[in-house]
């Protein structure tokens, strides 16, 4: 990779990072009765799975085109792993997840990194769903087979499907130059990652109105509303960065990415309260599952591949 602003943005990040973590370490030290130490626990906890994501996609991006498409699938398989482990499943379905993971998952990035749009826009929404329901109607267990069905195909289209849009802006949209790719996911990455941390923050304002307390009570109409705007007006900023020939057309995008991770959140976070648990797994000591940290992207990723698919088609 020997493009000058890719670099610079990834050090920009990289800056940001370094800051949070030293202002992190400054509050814990702080006085306790001034900050709460649930909130810079919590704020600490999405920074250490930040700091992981930004190294794999750093090093992924400089490693090439390949290895971020890679990249994108272990973490679709390790997300995939933890939404099928939360809702759990009969041995009549064990067959049937097999081809889950050791056929549908790697065929789709294998179509996103060959640029077959026409094939991986379908085969799962369609192919795979016919399969997996005959699959596991072939195992003559009918307990609940519409309920178990249903947990396998969600998962399925959210954890991969949704997910291998954000690699498909590599490989899918010509934009006649691969730097111009790479900054258009550094975009979509940035900016939904942003999103979800500024809207935390918004949400810690002393006048709260949760928006779905028996859901997500950290998730309020100022977090949503301010988030919301900072993000807008932030991927406004950053539009010389992108293809897009408009600052508006940058704000506007980003004003969506930020919606559609907003929506990913309070999904992910219903299916967590349905289940009875906190978060999807854990990643390592001291972090919540990858599904936790990547439930907006999910979101967000097909959302804004189509629309910048449509901004190109209208302006070719």
């Amino acid at each position: 990779m020997n493009d000058a602003v890719t670099w610079g943005l990834l050090g920009a990040v990289l800056v940001l990072l370094i800051i949070a973590t030293v202002v992190v370490q400054l509050l814990r030290r702080g006085r306790r009765e001034i900050i709460n130490s649930e909130i810079v626990e919590s704020f600490s906890g999405r920074l250490r799975a930040w700091w992981l994501l930004f190294a794999g996609l750093a090093g992924a991006i400089v490693l090439g085109k390949t290895a971020t498409i890679v990249f994108f699938g272990l973490i679709s398989f390790w997300a995939l792993r933890e939404f099928i482990t939360l809702t759990p499943t009969r041995p009549s379905d064990h067959r049937a997840l097999f081809w889950v993971f050791v056929l549908c998952t790697p065929a789709q990035y294998v179509l996103v990194g060959y640029a077959q749009y026409q094939l991986f826009a379908i085969i799962i929404p369609v192919y795979a769903l016919l399969f997996l329901h005959t699959r596991i109607a072939f195992s003559d267990d009918p307990v609940r087979f519409l309920e178990r069905t249903a947990k396998i195909q969600m998962g399925l289209l959210i954890c991969v499907y949704c997910l291998s849009y954000a690699p498909a802006l590599l490989t899918t949209l010509d934009l006649g130059n691969d730097a111009y790719n790479l900054r258009l996911l550094f975009f979509l990455v940035f900016i939904t990652q942003l999103s979800d941390a500024l809207q935390f923050a918004w949400s810690q304002l002393p006048s709260r109105h949760v928006i779905v307390p028996n859901i997500n009570p950290t998730r309020t109409w100022e977090g949503l509303l301010g988030g919301t705007a900072s993000v807008t007006l932030l991927g406004a900023m950053l539009w010389w960065a992108t293809p897009f020939d408009s600052i508006w057309i940058a704000a506007g995008l980003s004003l969506v990415i930020s919606l559609a991770a907003f929506a990913g959140g309070i999904t992910m976070s219903a299916i967590k309260r349905d289940r009875g648990v906190k978060d999807y797994g854990t990643l390592v000591a001291g972090h919540t599952g990858v599904l936790d940290r990547i439930d907006s992207l999910c979101f967000a990723a097909p959302v804004f591949f189509h629309l910048t698919q449509i901004y190109l088609a209208l302006h070719s």
